[in-house]
């Protein structure tokens, strides 16, 4: 059958049509992946590989002695440092789950008002906690064991089980235990204000007794640090990408990420102005913002920040404290901190957004179960209620796809320090 010149035509148009279409696929993927100067730049400072070594901590000396490492792995894992016996640091920041469980609210003995918080590069924090109420990680290690919610237990009775199971491991690294007596160390006691039985025992406690406990409890929590403060990112996908984009090798970039994981990271570092609070290889600027997260009508008013301030500064184990390792010159955190409460009512800490996609739900109290929730309520905000700091009301449904195909790309394996 002969064919006409226009049959000819439109044969050989839809032969070449999808070789056309390839091209220009490859020509606009190529494009997508072109980054500018300034753009890679922002890129660089995002990536693990601008990840600083592991900072000083001069409030505890053993930060960084793997003995003291390997004895507080133990420590964060020892159920009996709890009032059933059945709770341990381990069991709301679990290793196989990124150190962060998977519920709204933390749970030990009881059920807590906050979520747990990521441990992931917690070395690098300067507070802690969503209202940042400790300013050290040996500090913040402290505080679970005497939650009535949490661990349930007192300081003496940490005590009494370091000389009954770790004496030889505790004086190898801290030096001689005390001698005590039975009735040195009473079992309730504890300087708790919301607790009469046990502030009583603490009270009445003999002054060299009380410090020397406190100096037990307080090595006990320089230990558990020295174990966190090992636990940091390894290079995610985006990681890869940055490099491969650095060193100009787009073929190896275009496979790494898809075109809506990199259309979302276009987002991220402009139009949706993530940068605002998540900056630096662990996308966390480490501040407090106030970004209007609803508060659960089942628990109380929660200030964050604003109750936060006075905590820290009366706490007896901040920077400035005798059981602190760190002179003053190195407590300027502590001693210039900005006590507007006003400013901070409401505000919680910016967390890590490394590994974001592994650890629903979110926010201080998980009041969102998934990603894609807590984009949708950034972009649905009424105008009275948008921060300055969040730019995601004019997204659309697309974009808000790819950002959040993008969040995902920053999921990793984990690596500890000190191997």
């Amino acid at each position: 059958m002969k064919r006409t010149v226009r049959q000819y035509l439109l044969h050989f148009f839809f032969i070449l049509l999808p070789v056309m279409t390839y091209g220009t696929e490859r020509a606009w993927s190529s494009d997508l992946h072109t980054w500018t100067v300034e753009e890679i730049g922002v890129l660089r400072s995002l990536s693990i590989d601008s990840l600083p070594p592991l900072p000083k901590d001069p409030t505890n000396k053993y930060a960084d002695n793997k003995k003291a490492a390997i004895l507080g792995n133990i420590f964060f894992t020892d159920s009996r440092f709890s009032g059933n016996l059945k709770v341990s640091c381990a069991t709301c920041h679990p290793a196989n789950r990124n150190f962060a469980d998977n519920l709204p609210l933390a749970h030990g003995m009881g059920t807590t008002n906050r979520r747990t918080m990521p441990l992931i590069g917690v070395a690098y924090n300067t507070w802690f906690f969503w209202d940042g109420r400790k300013d050290s990680a040996w500090s913040q290690a402290l505080g679970p064991f005497e939650s009535p919610v949490e661990h349930g237990f007192t300081r003496t009775r940490c005590a009494q089980i370091i000389i009954d199971h770790y004496k030889d491991d505790y004086e190898a690294l801290f030096g001689p235990l005390p001698v005590f007596s039975k009735r040195d160390l009473p079992a309730l006691a504890k300087p708790a204000i919301d607790e009469p039985v046990s502030l009583k025992a603490w009270i009445t406690m003999p002054p060299d007794v009380k410090d020397a406990v406190n100096r037990i409890y307080a090595n006990m929590g320089k230990a558990i640090a020295a174990f966190m403060r090992t636990i940091i990112p390894a290079p995610s996908r985006f990681d890869h990408y940055v490099r491969a984009i650095v060193e100009k090798d787009q073929k190896s970039a275009i496979k790494i990420l898809s075109s809506d994981e990199v259309k979302g990271l276009r987002l991220f570092i402009g139009k949706a102005q993530c940068l605002n609070c998540h900056t630096g290889p662990l996308f966390t600027n480490g501040d407090f913002h106030n970004i209007s997260i609803p508060q659960p009508a089942d628990l109380p008013a929660d200030q964050g920040r604003a109750d936060g301030i006075a905590k820290v500064l009366a706490d007896e184990f901040n920077c400035l404290s005798v059981y602190s390792d760190a002179p003053r010159s190195d407590c300027g955190e502590l001693r210039f901190i900005d006590t507007d409460t006003d400013k901070y009512a409401g505000a919680f800490k910016t967390p890590t957004l490394r590994n974001v996609a592994e650890r629903a739900p979110y926010m201080h109290a998980g009041q969102f179960s998934t990603l894609h929730e807590v984009l949708e309520f950034y972009k649905n905000l009424p105008p009275g209620q948008r921060s300055p700091e969040l730019g995601h009301f004019d997204l659309n449904d697309r974009e808000m796809h790819q950002l959040e195909s993008f969040l995902r790309t920053l999921s990793g394996p984990l690596i500890f320090a000190s191997d």
